[in-house]
């Protein structure tokens, strides 16, 4: 067993206010979410996992119409709004040509209408959602593969188009309209927040979206599964894959700290539109490195990174399955390993705490922590272990406020998807992937 080095005698890094709010993606499965027979259990574990902003589609993927059928779209955008979020309302894409200006001028118009129609539903409230213009535009597959200056020309019609419509409700405020939803796997991606941010008018940018996801290679051989990987080498296999996806979730932060550089002094959000580890709807093709305990860590990891690096919006892809690879939830509403996760960590590091970074230590690598300090005195830590084996450590040492912890909560390779709650007796113990917060207020958790 792998145990704890000596602590190194380094004072925590400085305190400093929690700003990243956590929302996710929910689209494939949006009937599951406000038409479903389990909806109000889906909408339930969303709470528990502080869920404050969801990204729903319109003109894409199987969703709702909201010019053929506003009532089941009404309804999409009710259940976001019942679960305490607000909606961030993409505008997917049109149909080719692009540059056609009878196409643009119709899409600019569905825009407005269903902008208009939310107010008319919704009230003044509507206009402090997100509005997202376009879904991965560098994407050739998934946004019809655009040049910057085509999707800016998309871009500055919309937003100039329904800005007065949500002006005279935000008393002041910044309409939050944003883009560009980026595919964080193509080559300078970065180029378009920099140029976005800085070519369009001020008042017409509330946000800027990324996407980075840890791999799109399958776990399996592409032969077995019988695809083309378009020149590009199969990834390594079983655990060497995962160490390869583990390794990367510093990414998160490195990219976050990019975009908020271009983001400085200005009102402008910086929003990791999509994430997740294996991109891929089928179980056999991610190997349930989505969902189960590798998982857990993996998405947990990526938020203290995203914290870390100053992003102010995490969304994931996604929270309800449609049965696929990608949800927390299963189809009947009952969380899974990285949804129990995410419960923890949502309900522990809250927004506005006060939270500090346990200084790095090359002598236990694959231990990531927060630790947050919140109303009434809570204080509580979150560590999560990412490699396989066993880890032990000694908590004296990271910060002296989890001292007085009464309880551990963990989920890891061990506790057969579940969250087990044990005493705090100064150590913690992983087996495997895994996640444990340590908390002196332990009755401000709720796991379900």
């Amino acid at each position: 067993m792998a145990t704890q080095e000596r602590p190194l005698l380094e004072r925590p890094a400085a305190a400093r206010r929690m700003q990243l709010r956590y929302g996710f993606n929910e689209i494939d499965a949006w009937w599951r979410l406000s038409l479903g027979e389990h909806a109000e259990k889906f909408r339930h574990h969303h709470r528990l996992m502080g869920t404050q902003v969801v990204r729903i589609f319109v003109f894409d993927k199987p969703v709702p119409d909201p010019i053929a059928r506003w009532d089941l779209f009404a309804g999409y955008a009710q259940a976001v709004l019942d679960l305490g979020a607000v909606p961030m309302v993409t505008f997917a894409k049109y149909h080719p040509p692009h540059d056609d200006a009878r196409n643009l001028r119709t899409y600019v118009a569905r825009c407005t209408d269903i902008v208009w129609g939310c107010l008319e539903q919704w009230g003044a409230a509507a206009a402090s959602w997100h509005w997202c213009v376009w879904n991965e535009p560098n994407n050739v597959p998934v946004g019809g593969g655009l040049s910057y200056p085509q999707y800016r020309r998309i871009y500055e019609a919309v937003a100039t188009a329904i800005h007065p419509l949500l002006e005279p409700h935000l008393h002041g405020r910044k309409a939050r309209i944003g883009g560009p939803a980026l595919d964080g796997f193509q080559p300078y991606w970065l180029d378009w927040v920099a140029r976005l941010v800085n070519e369009v008018d001020d008042r017409l940018v509330g946000f800027v979206s990324w996407h980075h996801y840890g791999d799109w290679r399958p776990v399996v051989s592409s032969a077995s599964l019988g695809i083309d990987l378009n020149g590009s080498p199969d990834a390594p296999m079983g655990e060497v894959y995962e160490r390869l996806l583990m390794a990367q979730t510093p990414e998160y932060e490195a990219r976050a700290k990019a975009v908020a550089r271009l983001l400085v002094g200005r009102d402008i959000l910086n929003v990791c539109g999509e994430f997740n580890a294996v991109v891929h709807h089928d179980h056999v093709y991610a190997g349930g490195l989505n969902q189960n305990a590798f998982g857990a860590a993996y998405y947990i990891s990526a938020l203290i990174h995203l914290l870390r690096g100053g992003a102010d919006l995490e969304m994931r892809w996604t929270a309800t399955s449609n049965d696929d690879a990608y949800g927390l939830l299963e189809v009947n509403g009952e969380p899974m390993p990285a949804g129990l996760a995410k419960q923890l960590f949502a309900q522990n590091v809250r927004f506005d705490d006060q939270v500090s970074f346990p200084p790095y230590r090359p002598e236990i690598p694959d231990i990531d922590a927060v630790v947050a300090h919140g109303e009434k005195g809570r204080c509580s830590g979150v560590f999560v272990h990412t490699a396989r084996g066993a880890r032990k450590l000694n908590i004296a040492g990271w910060d002296d406020g989890l001292l007085a912890s009464t309880e551990v909560f963990r989920i890891d390779m061990s506790t057969g998807g579940r969250v087990i709650r044990e005493p705090f007796n100064g150590t913690l113990h992983f087996e495997g992937y895994g996640v444990a917060v340590v908390t002196n207020a332990p009755a401000d958790t709720v796991v379900d």
